[in-house]
C-alpha cells in the first residue's frame, strides 16, 4: 500500500478581512511532492498557508500530519516549517540567530544549531550577511534567511509564501533550487507563487479563487 500524504487537509474553510477565503478545500502533499500554490491577491494563499501550519485555527475542516489531525497533536507542527511572505524575522537578532533561535527551539544543541545555521546561510548566500542584524539587511537577503531558517530545520512539509518574490534573477534560481533539492530529499512542498515559471518547476498547480479552490494538474 502507498504511504498517506504527509500534510492534508479535509473540508477545509478559511476566513480573513471578515470574509471567506477558502471554502471546502480538500488537499493532499505526498513525501517529495512539489506543488505550486497561484491564485490572485485576496484568494487565500496566505491564509491556506499559515491554517496548514497550525498558526490559525480553520471555520471547519481539519489539518492532518501524517494522517493525524493537527488540533489533536499540536506536537506535529514541529514537522512543519512556514517561509512567511513578511519573512518572519526577529530584528533584534542577527541573521545567524535568527536561524540558531529556531533551531534551539526545535531541540537542537547551541553547537549543532551553530553548525546548521552556517551551512544553511551559506547555500542561500548569505553566509556574510551572517552576524548583521536583519534591519541592515535588504528585502532580498531577508527573504533568502527566512527560507534558510525554513530548511535548517529539515521539516517534513515546508510551506512557502512567495519565497522568491524578492529576488533577482539569479538569487531567484539559487532559493528555487534549494528548496526543490529539499523536495528531492523527501520534504512535502507547497510553494504559494505568481510565478509561472516557479509553478512550471512544480508537479503540479493549485489554483485558489477565492471563495472556492479550484486544483488543477500541471509541471514542467
Amino acid at each position: 500500500m502507498a504511504p498517506g500524504p504527509v500534510i492534508s487537509c479535509r473540508a477545509l474553510t478559511c476566513r480573513a478581512g471578515g470574509r471567506t477565503v477558502v471554502e471546502d478545500l480538500s488537499l493532499d502533499l505526498g513525501e517529495g511532492e512539489r506543488v505550486a500554490l497561484m491564485g490572485p491577491s485576496g484568494s487565500g494563499k496566505t491564509t491556506l498557508l499559515t491554517t496548514l501550519a497550525g498558526l490559525a485555527p480553520p471555520v471547519a475542516g481539519r489539518v492532518l500530519v501524517g494522517g493525524v489531525p493537527l488540533d489533536e497533536q499540536p506536537g506535529l507542527r514541529a514537522g512543519l516549517a512556514l517561509v512567511f511572505q513578511s519573512y518572519g524575522l526577529l530584528s533584534l537578532l542577527t541573521a545567524a540567530e535568527n536561524v540558531e533561535v529556531a533551531l534551539r527551539a526545535a531541540g537542537r544543541s547551541p553547537r549543532e544549531a551553530m553548525r546548521l545555521a552556517a551551512e544553511a546561510l551559506d547555500r542561500l548566500r548569505v553566509e556574510r550577511f551572517a552576524d548583521h542584524l536583519v534591519e541592515e539587511l535588504s528585502g532580498g537577503q531577508q527573504q533568502r534567511v527566512a527560507v534558510a531558517r525554513a530548511l535548517a530545520l529539515r521539516p517534513v512539509a515546508l510551506l512557502a509564501d512567495e519565497p522568491t518574490a524578492e529576488q533577482d534573477a539569479g538569487h531567484r534560481e539559487v532559493v528555487l533550487e534549494e528548496l526543490l533539492a529539499a523536495a528531492g530529499d523527501g520534504v512535502a512542498l507547497l510553494i504559494a507563487t505568481h510565478d509561472p515559471e516557479v509553478a512550471e518547476r512544480c508537479d503540479r498547480v493549485v489554483e485558489l479563487r477565492a471563495p472556492r479552490a479550484r486544483q488543477a494538474v500541471g509541471g514542467p
